[in-house]
């Protein structure tokens, strides 16, 4: 059934229900009508285009109001006029927003992060590197379609970041965003890095440098204050492996029980910071502090050390560096720091070769050729030099007590 009205009108239209006037059409005039159904009120247009009748939804009222709907009939006659399909015209622009959607820097970097980032960075850096995406690009980039954004904008982003004081994070984001725009590439949904265009555009990084003590006599006292710590057993025994291993910090409190071959005598990363692998042969002493630990973690948790809130994380990424604070070692020896020492006195004091020093720090050696060596590349001259440096260790930690 359909009624004509010579135009409708908002009065006419709230007074306009199906228990009132059942299944039936209300016509505007320009082919649109309000069509009543039992399920809701339609707007609807009626249009001719290459001699066939097509027919044009336009939203349900009152969400989309007559003044709205109108206005929506004016523009699909325009469009008809110029030999434009409008239900063809709503699809295309439907789908190049779902492609401008897809095709979003936050939809890329996600996939980048999954698909190439965790396979290549171990995984504290990975979850800095995805928390920096998502508190520090996102917000302003996440939304945009990938192959429109321009160096201006992601600059906009960075500066922001370096009026906060964090100069690092910066140049960090700036270098993510970066290799994210180049997967774009890859994937042949943007042109080019617009990132190569902001060299020189950030202020400068300030070369950092990890407080450590790197002579017998400055070292001692350190290691003797560590020996001498007390707190909760899962940092003791972290901070007792933190000079023996050799490993950065975030690898150690994050170190999975599955990493750990006691009876190999060994820790195997699969990638480490650098996006290689890395194996630790364990001396006596290191051995000894992990079954120390087993007792106490393993039974409860995959982490070698656990977090103090939930077993299900490891330890916080604060709690080494807050010890040692609590020691007065503020600005004499950081965590970070152990890895100096050792790259400095094995060197000097005990005469090993800086290439095994360098591998042995996960650090990336190549023979004369450029090549890089491979994870068990002088495997057993490592751990010779690894049990030379616990038992090096603690013959600086008895000397200093007698």
């Amino acid at each position: 059934m359909a009624r004509q009205l010579n135009r409708l009108t908002d009065s006419a239209l709230k007074k306009a229900f199906y228990e009132t006037h059942g299944n039936t059409k209300l016509f505007d005039g320009g082919g649109l009508y309000l069509h009543i159904q039992q399920s809701g009120r339609y707007w609807r247009m009626k249009y001719r285009i290459g001699g066939r009748e097509r027919l044009l939804s336009i939203g349900v009222y009152p969400q989309v109001s007559l003044k709205q709907a109108r206005d929506e009939r004016d523009h699909a006659r325009q469009q008809v006029s110029q030999g434009v399909d409008p239900v063809q015209a709503r699809r295309e622009r439907q789908q190049s927003q779902r492609e401008k959607l897809d095709n979003s820097f936050q939809a890329l970097a996600d996939e980048w992060l999954v698909k190439v980032h965790a396979e290549t960075v171990g995984a504290t850096t990975y979850e800095k590197n995805k928390r920096r995406l998502e508190r520090l690009a996102y917000p302003r980039l996440g939304v945009r379609p990938i192959s429109e954004i321009q160096a201006p904008e992601v600059l906009d982003v960075l500066r922001r970041i370096e009026r906060q004081g964090h100069v690092d994070s910066a140049h960090r984001v700036k270098t993510l965003v970066g290799q994210v725009l180049r997967y774009g590439i890859a994937r042949g949904v943007a042109a080019r890095d617009v990132t190569a265009d902001l060299k020189g555009a950030l202020a400068p990084i300030r070369q950092k440098h990890f407080a450590a003590q790197t002579t017998p006599d400055e070292l001692a006292p350190v290691l003797n204050a560590i020996d001498g710590y007390r707190g909760a057993p899962e940092t003791v025994i972290a901070l007792e492996l933190l000079p023996i291993l050799l490993l950065r910090p975030g690898n150690i409190r994050a170190l999975e029980w599955d990493q750990v071959d006691i009876k190999a005598r060994r820790i195997e990363l699969a990638i480490t910071k650098n996006g290689d692998p890395l194996v630790v042969p364990l001396s006596d002493q290191a051995l000894a502090a992990l079954q120390r630990i087993e007792s106490l973690s393993r039974h409860r948790s995959r982490f070698v050390f656990p977090g103090a809130r939930s077993t299900a994380r490891p330890m916080s990424d604060n709690a080494m560096g807050a010890a040692l604070r609590n020691l007065g070692m503020k600005d004499q020896q950081t965590a970070h720091g152990f890895r100096a020492v050792a790259r400095t006195m094995l060197v000097e004091r005990l005469g090993f070769a800086v290439e095994l020093v360098e591998m042995q720090l996960g650090h990336r050696v190549a023979d004369t050729h450029g090549r890089a060596y491979n994870r068990t590349q002088w495997l057993n001259e490592r751990a010779h030099m690894m049990q030379a440096w616990a038992d090096y260790l603690d013959t600086l930690r008895d000397r200093s007590t007698t």
